[in-house]
């Protein structure tokens, strides 16, 4: 396969995965929580996107409002489950656990809902564009400014905006930022309406240059965004965002020695070398 073409793949990929990573980077460096059902929330905000398009909805309308409705969802669990875990002072292992039982719990959810079957999103199919061996996907190119979009507004958030010093207060000392006068536990209620809404957007993009929803694709896209968080430094959004560009790139140009089967087994890879001799990670984590 022509190694421009995986390239533009991998970047396109590399954006879902950025997007992703930033949301568990910030469960991670903020609430502590190693949340492995974080790939089965972007599988459930792209299905309530596809169920509210379903309904006649626009795409990027019904995307939104999906979004809006696994923020909710994320809320009510950190009411129910999160908070009581925190007050007893739930060890991290005991907060992991939790965490696959919850993973578990929306997967089979959403197969009682919608079943296995593939779903696909109700919009017209767009033609690509060539540039000789290179076909340009218009949903892969709008992923990728939407990526940048918002991992600049997230930007802009956390650095000129109270809440956005806050939060970084919190990821660098919790308890100190508490006894100086920050509100935790508004940060932490904005910590999970920023990573629901970004990892729902990321399950409804994914789904959309991919060509189709599958109930366990956020398991299978766990490893590389773990991967992604862990390459980048854990708790640093911006190295987030260079990591799951790196691994989204280095899967799909793997195709080209290993094909597509071993692409997974490659995040795995990188994960490994990095525990091993930078687990810091490429930059300062929290």
């Amino acid at each position: 396969m022509d190694i421009f073409q995986l390239l533009f793949n991998g970047l396109a990929v590399g954006s879902i995965i950025a997007l992703a990573a930033i949301g568990l980077t910030l469960t991670l460096g903020i609430l502590r929580i190693s949340n492995f059902a974080h790939g089965d929330l972007m599988t459930l905000g792209g299905y309530l996107a596809f169920f509210f398009n379903s309904l006649g909805l626009n795409l990027w309308l019904a995307i939104l409002i999906g979004a809006l409705a696994t923020v909710l969802l994320i809320l009510i669990s950190e009411f129910l489950i999160w908070q009581p875990m925190r007050e007893r002072k739930a060890s991290s292992t005991t907060l992991t656990v939790i965490s696959i039982g919850l993973a578990l719990f929306i997967r089979n959810s959403i197969l009682l809902f919608w079943g296995g079957n593939n779903q696909r999103y109700n919009i017209p199919l767009m033609q690509a564009i060539s540039l000789g061996n290179l076909k340009i996907e218009a949903s892969r190119v709008l992923v990728i400014f939407l990526a940048l979009a918002i991992v600049v507004a997230l930007h802009f958030m956390l650095q000129k905006t109270k809440m956005g010093k806050a939060m970084r207060a919190v990821a660098d000392n919790i308890d100190l930022a508490g006894v100086s006068g920050i509100n935790v536990k508004a940060v932490i209620l904005w910590t999970w309406l920023c990573t629901g809404i970004i990892t729902a957007f990321s399950g409804s993009l994914y789904g959309l240059i991919v060509g189709a929803l599958r109930p366990d694709m956020g398991w299978f896209l766990i490893m590389p965004i773990f991967a992604a968080v862990i390459l980048g430094g854990i708790g640093n959004p911006y190295g987030a965002v260079a990591g799951g560009i790196i691994i989204g790139i280095a899967q799909e140009v793997s195709i080209i020695w290993l094909g597509s089967n071993y692409k997974l087994a490659v995040a795995l890879v990188i994960m490994i070398v990095i525990l091993l001799f930078r687990p810091q990670g490429l930059f300062k984590g929290a």
